[in-house]
């Protein structure tokens, strides 16, 4: 896997993927940026929420849930002093379909967060990482 950063201006970069994606990372105005894309440490927990619930949803269809949708919303607390790993990630999982077996979505949650989120495996050296299911009905 390959990524690059390149340098726009201020503390600006571009983030270039080596699947030919882009992202404009940079800071608050008091870093000295413009707010004009993602802080870095906010892609970071973005990637936790894109990589596990790749996961979930990957499980669920694979048991032929009928999943219409799945939010996974975020809340990270980060060290008071550098480096400002993170150490406490909640996460709270909404998936709605129709007829869903709710252990069935547990069950994808646990396996994506025991067993195959290499994010959470690499957040987890520093933070505590907790998760709550919300079911919802199509």
């Amino acid at each position: 896997m390959k990524a690059r950063i390149k340098w726009i201006q201020d503390v600006m970069f571009v983030g270039e993927s080596g699947s030919g994606h882009s992202a404009v990372i940079d800071g608050a105005p008091d870093a000295g940026g413009r707010n004009m894309g993602f802080r870095p440490m906010e892609m970071m927990l973005l990637g936790l929420g894109g990589c596990s619930a790749f996961d979930v949803m990957l499980i669920l269809r694979r048991g032929r849930e009928d999943v219409t949708d799945c939010v996974v919303e975020l809340d990270g607390d980060r060290a008071e002093t550098d480096p400002k790993v993170f150490v406490n990630v909640r996460m709270h999982y909404v998936v709605t379909g129709r007829n869903l077996d709710p252990r069935k979505v547990e069950r994808a949650v646990k396996l994506s967060e025991e067993k195959y989120c290499s994010a959470s495996a690499m957040f987890g050296k520093t933070a505590t990482l907790t998760h709550t299911i919300e079911v919802r009905e199509a």
